[in-house]
C-alpha cells in the first residue's frame, strides 16, 4: 500500500518562513514578550543586594532601550508600614550620562529575567552616581488600601539607619521621579502666573507638543510612554510616565501617584519622546502626546494604573476674543475633577486670552459667559477688567475670577457639580476704563415715607475730569417716622458684603444646595456699575440663599433657637430698595450717608 508523503508547495514553505522570520524579529524587540501574557514577577523576599538586573525605558523615538542596574539593598517600611523600596544603581553610559531622567518612573525592572517592580523615586541632585529606587511589583499591581492614603509630604527622607545600611550619606533624600507636566500651545510668561500653584502639585511644567493619533497608540508594552490628559484642544496640558506592565486592557505605570487622587476618571494617552535633555540638576523627557487610548482609573502610592478603551467625557470650553473688527475662537477640552478643574480653567482660559493675536496690554476688557450644569440653572458670568500699574497681565483676573466661581462650585457640600460645558466671551477695549467714588449728596437731608429723592455722585474715571452721575431711591412706605436710614454708596462688593453678610464671603450662613448656590452667584452684583442701596433699620434674616427683611424679632428668635440653625444669620439691617448705573469700566469706593424720615 502506498502513502502520500506531505510535502509543502514553495509558496507554502516561502510563507512558513516568512511567520519564523516575523516570530524571530518580535523575540528581539524588548519588553514585548513580557506583556503579551502575564509577565513571571520576583516577591520582595527574594530580592538580594548585588542581585544584577535591567530595566526598559524610552529615550527617543518609539524605540525601547534596555539599560542595567544592580541591587544595592531592601529599604524596609520606606515609605509607611510593609511599603518597601528596592535601592539600585544604574549602569550604562547612557543612564550614567543622564542620570535618573523625569518620565522614566514607571520602568519596568528585572531580576533574575522576573519583573521585580517600577522604576519611582531618585536619589538627590547632582550625585556622581545614579541611583533609584524601586516600588515592589507586588505592590504596583496589587496596590495595598493604606495606598489611598493622603501623601504627607512629596519628598520622603532616608533614615539614618537606611543611610548606613545602604552606605548613603547622612542627609540624602529619595524622592519619586519628577512627572512631567507637559504644556503644549502655552507660553513660559503663562506658566510664570501660575508656577506656585503648579509647584503645590509636586508637579514640574515643562513644553512639549501634540503629534496625531495613530491606531497603534492603544498597542502599549512593558517600556513604552502613556500618561494622564488634562486639557486637550488648541492647547493640551498632559503627564508622561513609562510603562510598568500590561494585563490584557489593564495598564500599570508611574510607579508613584500622580497626584495620589485615588479612584479617578481621566483620559489616558499614549506619549511620544521627542528625545532625552540630559542636565547635571534635572534630567526629563521632551514629549508629545498621541491619540487617547482608555481611562486612568486609579492614582495611588504606589502606581497610576489605567483601563484600555473609550476615554471619558471631557468638559468643553469654548473661548472667544473680540477687539476691534476682529474676533478670534478658541475650544479647549478640560478633565472634571474637583481638585483639578479650577486651576485648568482658570490655566486654559488665561493662556487661551493672552496668548493670542488680538489681545493687547492696557486694554479693558468685558467678560460674558455661562457655565452649563446638568440639571441645575446655568451660572451666568458678567464683569469688567481694567488694567493695573502692577507688572500682572491684564487677563490675569479674569483667570482668578473663573477659577474662584468654579472652586466654589467644586467646593460645595451638596453635590457634585457636572458641568456639561463652559462658554466665554471677551471683548478687549482700548484703554483703561476704571471709575473711583469719591463723594455723594442727597437732594435733601430728610424725607417723608414713599417719597422718591434723587441722589447724586462725584465720580473720577482714571486720568480723567470728575463726572456727576445721578439716580434716585425711593422710600418705602413702611418706614418709621423718626427714625434715621442709611444711604450706601458703593460698588457691587461692597453692596453685596452688606446686604449678604457671612454668605458672601462663604463664612457662616450661605446655600443649602446646589440650586441656591447657583442662585446666589447668579444674584452678585456687577464690578462695572455704581449701586445706591437704601437701608432701613430692621434686621433681615438669611436662610440660605433667601433674604427676608424686616422680620419681627419673635420669628427670628423662634428661628435662631432651632436645636440646628444651619446656614441662618442675621443682619442689623434691611435693603429696602437699591439702583444702579452702568460706567462700563470697574468702580470702586463707598460713601455712606443718612437720611432721617419725618
Amino acid at each position: 500500500m502506498l502513502t502520500a508523503r506531505p510535502h509543502l508547495s514553495n509558496r507554502t514553505a516561502a510563507l512558513f518562513l516568512a511567520l519564523l522570520a516575523f516570530f524571530a524579529a518580535l523575540c528581539l524587540i524588548p519588553g514585548l514578550l513580557e506583556a503579551q501574557q502575564p509577565p513571571e514577577t520576583l516577591p520582595l523576599t527574594q530580592v538580594r543586594p548585588g542581585m544584577q538586573g535591567y530595566a526598559y525605558t524610552i529615550f527617543a523615538g518609539d524605540q525601547i532601550e534596555k539599560f542595567d542596574l544592580e541591587v544595592i539593598g531592601v529599604l524596609d517600611n520606606f515609605l509607611g508600614p510593609k511599603q518597601s523600596i528596592i535601592l539600585v544603581q544604574l549602569k550604562g553610559p547612557k543612564v550614567e550620562h543622564t542620570g535618573v531622567v523625569a518620565g522614566m518612573s514607571g520602568s519596568p525592572v528585572y531580576l533574575d529575567g522576573k519583573l521585580a517592580g517600577a522604576l519611582s523615586l531618585k536619589l538627590g541632585i547632582f550625585t556622581k552616581e545614579p541611583i533609584a529606587g524601586v516600588t515592589p511589583i507586588q505592590d504596583v499591581l496589587n496596590p495595598p488600601p493604606s495606598a489611598a492614603a493622603e501623601i504627607p509630604s512629596q519628598q520622603f527622607g532616608v533614615s539614618a539607619s537606611a543611610s548606613v545600611g545602604a552606605m548613603l550619606p547622612t542627609g540624602s533624600a529619595l524622592e519619586p521621579i519628577e512627572t512631567p507636566l507637559v504644556f503644549s500651545g502655552f507660553q513660559p510668561a503663562t506658566l510664570q502666573q501660575f508656577a506656585s500653584q503648579i509647584q503645590g502639585y509636586g508637579l514640574v511644567a515643562t513644553q512639549g507638543g501634540t503629534t496625531a493619533p495613530s491606531p497603534q497608540d492603544g498597542h502599549l508594552v512593558a517600556g513604552d510612554m502613556a500618561g494622564m490628559v488634562l486639557v486637550q484642544g488648541d492647547a493640551s496640558i498632559n503627564s508622561a510616565c513609562t510603562v510598568t506592565a500590561v494585563e490584557a486592557d489593564r495598564v500599570f505605570l508611574c510607579g508613584h501617584p500622580f497626584l495620589n487622587l485615588g479612584d479617578v476618571q481621566l483620559p489616558m494617552a499614549r506619549s511620544r519622546v521627542v528625545m532625552t535633555l540630559s542636565s547635571d540638576l534635572a534630567s526629563t523627557k521632551i514629549v508629545n502626546v498621541a491619540g487617547s487610548i482608555g481611562t486612568i482609573t486609579s492614582d495611588h502610592l504606589t502606581a497610576v494604573t489605567g483601563k484600555l478603551g473609550a476615554p471619558p467625557t471631557m468638559i468643553p470650553l469654548d473661548l472667544s476674543l473680540k477687539a476691534s473688527n476682529s474676533e478670534k475662537k478658541l475650544h479647549f477640552e478640560i478633565v472634571n475633577h474637583p481638585k483639578l478643574t479650577p486651576l485648568l480653567v482658570a490655566l486654559t482660559t488665561f493662556n487661551g486670552l493672552t496668548q493670542n493675536p488680538v489681545y493687547g496690554e492696557s486694554t479693558t476688557l468685558h467678560l460674558t459667559g455661562e457655565i452649563r450644569l446638568q440639571g441645575h440653572p446655568a451660572v451666568e458670568i458678567e464683569n469688567t477688567f481694567a488694567p493695573g500699574d502692577t507688572l500682572s497681565p491684564d487677563g490675569f483676573p479674569i483667570a482668578l475670577t473663573m477659577q474662584n466661581v468654579f472652586s466654589r462650585l467644586f467646593s460645595n457640600t451638596f453635590e457634585p457639580a457636572k458641568v456639561e460645558g463652559i462658554s466665554l466671551h471677551v471683548e478687549s477695549v482700548p484703554g483703561r476704563k476704571s471709575f473711583t467714588i469719591e463723594s455723594a449728596w442727597l437732594e435733601k437731608g430728610e424725607a417723608a415715607p414713599g417719597e422718591t429723592l434723587r441722589v447724586r455722585v462725584l465720580v473720577r474715571p482714571y486720568r480723567g475730569p470728575p463726572q456727576i452721575e445721578e439716580t434716585t431711591v425711593r422710600v418705602p412706605e413702611q418706614a418709621t417716622r423718626g427714625t434715621t436710614l442709611r444711604v450706601l454708596v458703593s460698588d457691587g462688593d461692597l453692596l453685596n458684603r452688606a446686604s449678604r453678610g457671612f454668605a458672601f464671603a462663604g463664612v457662616g450662613g450661605g446655600p443649602a444646595g446646589l440650586d441656591q448656590l447657583i442662585s446666589l452667584l447668579n444674584r452678585e452684583r456687577r464690578n462695572d456699575r455704581l449701586y445706591v442701596g437704601l437701608f432701613l433699620p430692621a434686621p433681615t434674616l438669611l436662610w440660605d440663599d433667601k433674604e427676608l427683611p424686616n422680620i419681627p424679632l419673635s420669628q427670628i428668635n423662634i428661628v435662631d433657637g432651632r436645636p440646628a440653625p444651619g446656614s441662618v444669620q442675621v443682619l442689623r439691617e434691611s435693603l429696602a430698595s437699591e439702583a444702579s448705573i452702568p460706567l462700563g469700566g470697574p468702580v470702586s469706593g463707598v460713601i455712606s450717608l443718612n437720611l432721617q424720615i419725618r
